[in-house]
């Protein structure tokens, strides 16, 4: 779009005067090439650069300011603008358009952990204007599905949510967020009273994470719909929710604790709370690990409550016997990896928080440098005296963590390890390496250094069949059927952002991207979670 067809544009929303009605671009299906055209702000910049999108973006807004409008929904979902993109829309958040607003729906946004931040504070900077004004902003309704926010992104989400204080809805699936990012939720729900949907499926609550909700869900009396599918809840977290569910909740309607790996006695103890639930319409604990035995106890529990009908389909549940195996040594690698994880937060904290001069008779300490983000200015993450890790230990759990602890040899030694002549062994390899992409830029470097030197070892052996990994990759990846049985990986946000490093490369053949771009401009659900990936990627094919 011409900078020309923006200013135009902005000046035609100007003269619309908009009171107690609703302004709509859906369903009009155009292209927004001209300023007589107009769009639904959800899923309207499909082609277009993301350069081309905050500036359009920031005069649509001025436009909406200028008319004097007062906005009950905004809908920006499913436009693959990135944090940029919220800069894009942060003043119309802080103007007196949104004082009034009641639902922000931005999903499948690709916002990350620094869009998450920016619309964090422009909320509460909503609030703070509004409430100088005597009505303050009474924001409902919350969607910000699948936008990598991760923990630090859900963190200051959860600060703007406590001072609001007035949310009923809340959807956050797909974000990336572990037991921090969950806790810091938690608590901010406590203290809007009115919620009535949490929707938190798909992110990684672990038992602190289900812990921290159970004793906020102790306080709420409104909430009618749960969704903790596939939050790896366990089963310590599950009887910690059925507590809370047990002894409050009376409205509750729904409650989605699916894939969540909780045993059979857990689930039992999830349907003994539903007792008294009179207004419960479905109880899913589908693709956890009852077992057959398990499955018929859970449904006699229901039957004796009248309550058979609610339960959701058990198609998906695992035998108990198989899963036990190796699943303990799991939890406990996880919960080492989390222990560590903190211990080195503490660490950082307090070298931040050491005092610069020393004690009497000693000279200044120096301080120590910080290296900065270039993508977001703030300090990198320092790693104080971690552990030692092994690439075996990589491989076997992979995590941000592991990656950088093995170094500045972590590529050189993931390639050696891995036998390059096998396809399979090198989809399997890409696939744990590119699982821990982040958008930090230690964690970003160290993946892509690794994928190019396991890749280049790869493609320049003449014995590697390049179409062969190529078409088992999309298989691992939900995008292409196999003849053979391949578990496709939940998300595809990682292997997507290390495609698109992988096929600028000199050693990626060139031959291979026709097929690569045919399978991503395909339909497919997979792909819809990954908008903004997906997007790069597209755009660095066409230009291959």
């Amino acid at each position: 779009m011409a900078s020309e067809d923006i200013a135009k544009l902005a000046e035609t929303l100007a003269k619309t005067q908009v009171a107690g009605g609703q302004l709509s671009f859906k369903g009009k299906s155009l292209k927004l090439n001209t300023a007589e055209d107009r769009c639904h702000w959800s899923d309207m910049f499909t082609g277009r650069l993301r350069t081309e999108i905050p500036p359009a973006l920031i005069s649509l807004g001025e436009g909406l300011i200028t008319a004097g409008a007062q906005l009950v929904e905004l809908d920006l979902s499913d436009n693959a603008f990135g944090p940029d993109g919220v800069q894009g829309f942060e003043a119309l958040l802080k103007s007196s358009a949104c004082f009034t607003l009641h639902e922000l729906k931005l999903n499948n946004c690709g916002m990350g952990i620094g869009g998450g931040k920016i619309l964090a504070a422009a909320l509460t900077e909503c609030h703070r204007k509004s409430s100088a004004q005597g009505k303050p902003l009474a924001l409902k309704v919350f969607v910000a599905g699948r936008n990598r926010l991760e923990n630090d992104g859900a963190t200051a989400l959860a600060e703007a949510f406590r001072v609001i204080g007035t949310l009923e809805e809340v959807h956050m699936p797909q974000n990336g967020i572990n037991h921090p990012g969950v806790t810091a939720l938690a608590q901010a729900f406590a203290v809007n009273p009115l919620l009535r949907v949490i929707n938190l499926n798909d992110n990684t609550f672990t038992e602190k994470g289900a812990v921290a909700m159970a004793e906020t869900l102790k306080t709420l009396r409104q909430v009618e719909v749960i969704n903790f599918g596939d939050c790896l809840v366990r089963s310590k977290g599950a009887v910690a929710i059925a507590d809370a569910i047990r002894g409050g909740l009376p409205k509750l309607k729904e409650l989605n604790l699916s894939f969540c790996e909780i045993k059979r006695d857990a689930a039992l103890a999830v349907a003994e709370a539903m007792a008294d639930k009179t207004e419960l319409e479905k109880l899913d604990l589908n693709g956890n690990t009852l077992g057959e035995e398990g499955c018929e106890q859970l449904q006699e529990v229901l039957e004796g409550f009248n309550m058979a009908k609610v339960l959701a389909s058990l198609s998906d549940d695992e035998d108990e016997e198989e899963e036990e195996e190796g699943e303990e040594e799991e939890e406990e690698a996880e919960e080492e990896e989390e222990e560590e994880e903190e211990e080195e937060e503490e660490e950082e904290e307090e070298e931040e928080e050491e005092p610069q001069q020393g004690g009497q008779g000693e000279k200044s300490a120096t301080p120590s440098r910080k290296i900065l983000d270039p993508n977001t200015g703030e300090p990198a993450p320092v790693l104080s005296s971690p552990p030692p890790a092994d690439v075996s230990t990589f491989l076997a759990f992979p995590s941000p963590e592991k990656l950088l602890r093995l170094g500045p040899k972590s590529s050189m030694l993931i390639a050696q390890q891995t036998d390059t002549s096998d396809p399979e062994k090198v989809v399997s390899a890409f696939l744990k390496v590119s699982s821990v992409f982040k958008d930090e830029a230690a964690v970003r470097t160290a993946v892509q250094d690794a994928v190019d030197a396991l890749m280049k070892k790869a493609f320049s052996s003449s014995s590697f069949n390049s179409s062969a990994f190529l078409t088992r990759l999309l298989a691992h990846m939900g995008l292409l059927k196999s003849e053979d049985k391949v578990k496709a990986i939940a998300n595809l946000y990682g292997p997507l952002m290390a495609l698109n490093h992988m096929v600028q490369q000199d050693y990626f053949p060139k031959a291979l991207a026709p097929l690569l771009l045919a399978f991503i401009t395909k339909p497919n659900s997979a792909l819809e979670s990954c908008s903004f990936a997906r997007h790069s990627l597209l755009q660095t094919l066409y230009k291959v």
